[in-house]
This record gives structure tokens, C-alpha cells and sequence, in this order.
């Protein structure tokens, strides 16, 4: 089988090795843009590193989810620097990948954006990249996309490029300690999902499929851990770990119908990503589960896998696998969609824009416009 796998030039992963970016900046970076979250402990330790390497910093902060003119802000920010660090969860990577794409790409945003853009490949190379995630789960560390939110249109999507993939990743999971439980559990399921809907899309190849069958373990075992004790370390460092692998998956198989709805929901309710993705991964499993039965379809093999791995029982079924991750998905308190201001009436416009998602793309069965309604209407 031809595949391909690309992921950031060079990753570290382990406790405490924040304290080691410094070495990598010697006599590589003049002055840099920090792109940041809020709150995170992390951020007075870089600045404390960049100040130690007499690097001059600009710090650009970014709040909830990024969208276009929060990062054409930020180029303007990156105005003379030769690096950009994206320092916290999904969101603030994301953005710190797309300010240093469009840092030294001509035109706007739009030229180079997916579905509601002009879709143009970078013709230059962005500035360098460094990121470091303050949360697990989105594993967009070491993927070569940075998804925007475009309020005008109501929907969140890529921009992308193999040149975005990041120069450097440190993943240190004592930056993962403080998460409160919500955050531990939204980000924790988008990890699992990660993990899930690359092995059973219809793009998955070998390298992935190791990669996702060494990580849904960590993800099995941690996540509920991580979720009633954040001081437990072991369990704090299999979830970077099952983030980080489902970041390597994602970008280098393909995902499926719950990335496909979480990317026009996300755009339409501005909900978190990863509260999104929690709720349907269920919902979607069981509508995916009943096609592939309906048709006897060979990929119900990779769902029987999740299940034994999911499970630890080497005699689960798919059912079983549906199961653990309905009751873990309910234990962890995900809220309903409308929750965050979904209504019916949200409906069908969040199918259409689904069934137009890159993502829905990867889903290894094709699902029906009204088994979409259906897992929507279930998840109200």
C-alpha cells in the first residue's frame, strides 16, 4: 500500500523538558513572536528562557478559538521576527501555525484557506515554527493545518500546507497538570477520537495504524484517571502521549464524520472543538457501526479492534467498543449540544455543511443526509 508520512522536524516529549528550549534557540532565532493562551503557568517560563538567551519577544495573546482577523492581527505582530513560538491548546497553536504561514505568504487569508477560500498552496516558506501544548488532545503539534474560525461564513476551516509543519515540538506533560477536569475531559475524548477515526478511515495505512494501536491504550487507561486525579502523572503522560500519536494519525490518514461535524458546529455555535467532538463520538460510531452491519462492510474488522484495545477484553465485540465509550463520555459529564445554543432549528444546515467538510471525507462508510439529522438530533 503507497502512503506518505510527514510530521514536525523534530519532536521532544517527557516531564520537565520545557526547561530545555532554550538550547534549541542558541544562535538560531534574533527575535521571536509568542503566541499564547491566557492563564497557563508555562508562559512565565518561557519568557524567563527567551530572556535568559537575550532573545527579543513580542507576545501576541489569543482568546478562544481563532478566526481570520485574529490572525491577521497577529502577522502584524510577527512584523521582523524570524520565529514564532505557539504556547497552549489547540487554538493558540493553531494560530501561531497560521500567523507564521501568512507571515511570509503574499495576499490574505482568504487566498489560501479550504472550502471558503481560494485554496492556493504557500509558495513560500513560513517563518520557524515552534509548539508547545499546554493541553492534550488536538496533537496539532505535529500536523500541517491550522483550522481558523470564519464567522462570515459560519464554519471553521483549514488552512494547510506541508510546509506548516512545525520546526520543533515539545510536548511536556507537566504543563498538562493544572487542567481543570472539563478541560481534561473534552480534550482527553478529542484525543481518543483522534486516535479512532484515523484507524478506521478510509486513508489509514500502516504507519498509522501502529501509531493509533499504541496509543488508544493510553488513552484507554489515562483518561479517566487524568480526569478525577490531574496530579496523577502517569496518567497526565499517557494522555500527551495519546494526544501526540492522535496528532501524527490525523495528519497523515484521515479522520471522519465527527471531525466533518465538528468543523461547520464549531463555526456555527462557536463551541469548543474538543466539547464538540466528545459528544458525537458515540453518536457517530453507532450510525457508522449500523451501515457497515447493514452492508457487511470489512472495515466492521477495524471496529472490533477498537473495541478489544478500548475494552482490554480480547473477545469484545463492536458493541462492547460502543459501550465503553458511551459510558466514558457520560462519566466524564459531556454536555449536550445544546448546551452550547444548538437548536433543531441549527440542523439541517449543519448536515449540508458536514457533507461538504474535508474531513466527513475520511469516514470510512458514506452516511446518509438523514443518519446525520438522526446523530444531531441525539446529541441535542
Amino acid at each position: 500500500m503507497p502512503f506518505e508520512f510527514a510530521t514536525a522536524n523534530r519532536i521532544i516529549f517527557g516531564a520537565g523538558k520545557l526547561s530545555g528550549l532554550g538550547e534549541q534557540l542558541i544562535g538560531s532565532v534574533k527575535r521571536l513572536l509568542l503566541v499564547r493562551g491566557r492563564s497557563s503557568d508555562a508562559i512565565p517560563r518561557v519568557r524567563e528562557i527567551l530572556s535568559a538567551q537575550g532573545i527579543q519577544f513580542n507576545e501576541f495573546e489569543v482568546h478562544g478559538e481563532p478566526t481570520v482577523d485574529v490572525v491577521r492581527e497577529g502577522v502584524k505582530f510577527a512584523e521582523g521576527c524570524d520565529a514564532v513560538i505557539g504556547l497552549g491548546g489547540g487554538s493558540v497553536m493553531d494560530a501561531g501555525k497560521a500567523i507564521a504561514a501568512l507571515a511570509t505568504n503574499h495576499g490574505g487569508v482568504f487566498d489560501y484557506l479550504e472550502v471558503v477560500g481560494r485554496g492556493q498552496p504557500l509558495t513560500e516558506k513560513p517563518l520557524t515554527y515552534i509548539a508547545i501544548p499546554t493541553t492534550a488532545g488536538t496533537g496539532t503539534e505535529v500536523t500541517r493545518n491550522a483550522v481558523l474560525d470564519v464567522p462570515e461564513h459560519g464554519v471553521k476551516v483549514s488552512l494547510r500546507s506541508p510546509m506548516m509543519l512545525p520546526s520543533l515540538a515539545i510536548v511536556d506533560p507537566e504543563l498538562t497538570y493544572n487542567l481543570p477536569p472539563e478541560m481534561t475531559a473534552a480534550s482527553g475524548l478529542d484525543a481518543l477520537t483522534q486516535l479512532i477515526e484515523p484507524f478506521v478511515s478510509v486513508k489509514a495505512n500502516p504507519l498509522t495504524d501502529a501509531i493509533c494501536r499504541e496509543g488508544m491504550p493510553h488513552a484507554a487507561k489515562s483518561l479517566r484517571r487524568a480526569y478525577l486525579n490531574g496530579a496523577d502523572k502517569e496518567a497526565r503522560e499517557g494522555m500527551a502521549l495519546a494526544s501526540l500519536f492522535g496528532g501524527l494519525a490525523l495528519a497523515n490518514a484521515a479522520l471522519g464524520a465527527v471531525h466533518g461535524f465538528a468543523g461547520p458546529l464549531g463555526g456555527m455555535l462557536h463551541a469548543p472543538h474538543g466539547a464538540i467532538c466528545a459528544k458525537l463520538l458515540p453518536l457517530v460510531m453507532e450510525a457508522n457501526i449500523e451501515a457497515m452491519q447493514a452492508e457487511k462492510h470489512v472495515g466492521l474488522a477495524r471496529y472490533e479492534e477498537v473495541a478489544r484495545i478500548l475494552t482490554g477484553n480480547p473477545s469484545a465485540s463492536v458493541n462492547n467498543g460502543l459501550a465503553w465509550v458511551s459510558d466514558i463520555v457520560r462519566e466524564l459529564k459531556i454536555p449536550t449540544l445544546s448546551a452550547h445554543g444548538m437548536t433543531q432549528a441549527h440542523i439541517p444546515e449543519a448536515v449540508q455543511k458536514t457533507l461538504n467538510a474535508s474531513s466527513y471525507k475520511g469516514n470510512p462508510i458514506p452516511l446518509k443526509a438523514s443518519v446525520l439529522q438522526e446523530i444531531l438530533e441525539k446529541a441535542l
